[in-house]
């Protein structure tokens, strides 16, 4: 069970990364491995949602010990048997009447994603290959984080592997969100530049009667003949309404001769 250790964690699907040959492709899932050194068991439990948004789950419980024994869903098996040839793989074999009717092999791929490919039979006796591709969902712990759970003593290897890629998760991640945080910063100053853009066409689109100065405020008004004009006269200088039809906004011109809406 010690091998058992980089595998226990809540994985998350990547669909796009996915091949089948029997079956739909699901639009999302996980799968989870837990496991309880006391009996050298391991259970496995699996999620997924469907194109259609159907959801559908699995589970089952085997003990890791490489011996044949009963398997309690007999539509699935009759017997299972799970082998782990080093600390990166373990097969499940499931057998049904003496033969294995489905081979599953996990495998901790060098970039740290699990990939499980499912080689099996259907009904009618065609032979079918699935393989769907995992990330470790690192808030999930890999070992137990309950008095009453399960203690699994990681071996030197699995340690360093989950420190790397815990590092890595972190690192991408704080990375990520700069990004995030820049893209939204862009996205902002392009909203200012085009609210700058159509309100500079409106405003040369106006009645300018002088040259406007780099920096100085002026006021944009609309005419009573529905047409706009600047003026270096506010509103409370007109006093009252005013000889327009209302007043739009104060205005400030910048150097590049875009116009910008004072608050």
């Amino acid at each position: 069970m010690i091998k058992a250790y980089n595998f226990l964690a809540s994985w998350q699907l990547f669909p796009e990364k996915c091949t089948y040959e029997q079956g739909d492709r699901p639009k999302s899932g996980t799968y989870r491995i837990e496991g309880n050194t006391e009996r050298s068991e391991l259970s496995i439990s699996h999620n997924w949602v469907s194109l259609e948004n159907q959801a559908f789950s699995a589970e089952y419980t085997v003990v890791a010990d490489g011996d044949l024994h009963e398997f309690y869903d007999e539509a699935m098996a009759d017997k299972v048997q799970v082998n782990f040839p080093d600390g990166i793989h373990f097969e499940v074999h499931f057998y049904r009447a003496g033969q294995v009717n489905l081979h599953v092999i996990h495998e901790i791929m060098p970039n740290g994603y699990l990939r499980i490919t499912s080689q099996g039979r259907t009904t009618e006796g065609k032979t079918y290959t699935n393989v769907e591709i995992y990330h470790k969902q690192m808030s999930v712990l890999p070992y137990s984080s309950s008095v009453s759970g399960a203690v699994i003593k990681p071996t030197e290897e699995g340690v360093i592997r989950h420190k790397a890629l815990t590092a890595m998760e972190e690192q991408t991640n704080m990375q990520l969100e700069q990004i995030r945080k820049q893209i939204e910063l862009l996205a902002l100053q392009a909203q200012e530049i085009q609210k700058r853009k159509e309100l500079s066409m409106m405003i040369y689109n106006a009645k300018l009667n002088f040259q406007p100065v780099i920096g100085q405020v002026y006021h944009l008004y609309e005419k009573k003949d529905d047409n706009l004009m600047i003026s270096m006269v506010s509103p409370r200088e007109w006093g009252g309404s005013g000889p327009f039809k209302r007043y739009v906004a104060k205005v400030q011109l910048l150097a590049d001769h875009t116009w910008k809406e004072m608050e």
